[in-house]
């Protein structure tokens, strides 16, 4: 989901041992099995021996499916490390950490992998050179976060109701990695959690919820095709931007402004701190004296609760919590087992 691409260097001999290592990769595979990514069907191996997976969202899926033993390397894990050790435990320390941000496709080469888990402005870009069709070209057969699909070829992506799109992700890793079973139970979990959540009392007016992620001239946010919608919608909220057909993407401030949300919620993530965010509210003109910011209705959870992810049941629990403090929406039976809040 990141703006900025984060290049890792890798010394000559790695690009050298990828070179060679690759080939072997690229031999048909009697045993490959096809699955749908992108409305399009794709082949992989089955099962799927070394994952080369970028960014905590998507490392948070292959854990819940416990597919950690064919994780080969990852990448753009540090941010998410503490949320998902919460989560899935010590496993996350054994991981082999490559790349502290986005990967080049030289590091991702250097580990040999399979199978690579990333998405579109989640790891995959045209500018580095690290793409579906560079991959396959070197026998690595690539797959795309669901939320990340393009459009008709274009740049906006999503092309799914975001619960659905991280169903599809769920089941077609369970597949890739010989793990169906798990992730199954993964998705089941998630809808048992669901209908709770739409079976709790509802508000006679959804308090409008604008998710904040980061800002300078414009707001960088979530519309309707990001996880963020299905996550504030399930927690009895509205996104204030549900009528923008994309995932993550920019608005002005003025569409802030004109929203008048009644609640502020943030991606815990950098370049900007929880703190540099709020003070971008509180002292704009327009944005201060919305009774949000004066009320202080602010609530802050880490990236890989608001990207695709099976994180994202959580994080549509506990804002269901944070708008019954705020008195939003009823009191309900809803209890998160986490409490994911930076301390």
């Amino acid at each position: 989901m990141n703006r900025i691409v984060l290049a890792t260097a890798t010394v000559a001999a790695a690009v050298s041992l990828a070179a060679c290592g690759t080939t072997a990769a690229a031999r048909p595979d009697p045993a490959a099995i096809t699955v749908t990514n992108c409305g399009e069907p794709a082949r992989f191996p089955s099962p799927a021996r070394r994952l080369f997976v970028n960014d905590g969202n998507m490392i948070a899926m292959a854990l819940a499916i416990g597919a950690e033993d064919q994780l080969a390397a990852v990448s753009s894990l540090q941010r998410d490390a503490g949320t998902l050790r919460r989560h899935y435990g010590g496993v996350v320390d054994r991981l082999n950490v490559v790349a502290p941000g986005y990967p080049s496709r030289e590091t991702v080469l250097a580990q040999r992998p399979d199978v690579m888990i990333a998405g579109w402005n989640y790891g995959y870009s045209e500018e580095t050179r690290l793409t579906p069709d560079s991959l396959r070209e070197r026998g690595i057969a690539p797959y795309v976060l669901s939320e990340s699909c393009r459009q008709n070829g274009g740049r906006r992506r999503g092309i799914a109701e975001p619960w659905q799109a991280l169903r599809d992700d769920l089941a077609n890793l369970g597949t890739i990695t010989g793990r169906t079973r798990r992730a199954r139970q993964v998705i089941d979990d998630i809808d048992r959690r669901l209908t709770a959540l739409r079976n709790a009392p509802q508000p006679g007016k959804r308090p409008t919820i604008f998710l904040f992620d980061s800002a300078g001239d414009t707001v960088f946010s979530s519309g309707r095709f990001g996880a963020p919608q299905a996550i504030i919608d399930s927690a009895g909220g509205r996104n204030a931007i549900e009528d923008v057909d994309d995932s993550w993407t920019t608005v002005s401030w003025e569409r802030v402004a004109a929203a008048e949300p009644d609640a502020f919620v943030f991606v815990d993530y950098p370049p900007q701190t929880f703190e540099q965010k709020v003070r971008l509210l509180t002292s704009r003109a327009g944005i201060k004296d919305l009774p949000a910011v004066a009320e202080r209705r602010f609530l802050n959870l880490p990236y890989a609760l608001w990207t695709s992810s099976p994180l994202n049941i959580d994080a549509a629990e506990q804002i269901r919590k944070a708008l019954e403090r705020w008195r939003l929406v009823p009191e309900s039976t809803i209890t998160p087992p986490f409490d994911d809040r930076p301390q």
